[in-house]
């Protein structure tokens, strides 16, 4: 299964500065929504995973967009990822 990740709204700087992810789980045909965003918490972000994850969903604050649709149309963190999916993640949240 190959995902592709598009972080923006500064969410790219707790992924390496990369706004375009694309990941491969060459043992999986699917994956929980929960699962992925506890996996890229866990395995991808340096420091401040807060910033994205709270009580394992993503937190308040960011738009979460599933082949560019709004996730609560499909079921939210809910949501079973399939393989070609395109998952953003938009932060609303900014300094003022």
């Amino acid at each position: 299964m190959k995902v592709k990740i598009e972080m923006t709204g500064g969410l790219e700087i707790l992924f390496k500065n990369q706004k375009n992810h694309t990941y491969e789980f060459k043992d999986r045909d699917t994956m929980p929504l929960r699962e992925l965003v506890v996996w890229m918490r866990d395995t991808q972000i340096q420091e401040r995973p807060e910033l994205f994850v709270e009580d394992s969903t993503v937190r308040p604050g960011i738009l979460v967009l599933i082949n560019d649709a709004d996730w609560e149309l499909d079921g939210g963190i809910e949501y079973i990822v399939e393989d070609g999916d395109t998952l953003s993640f938009i932060s609303t949240l900014h300094g003022g």
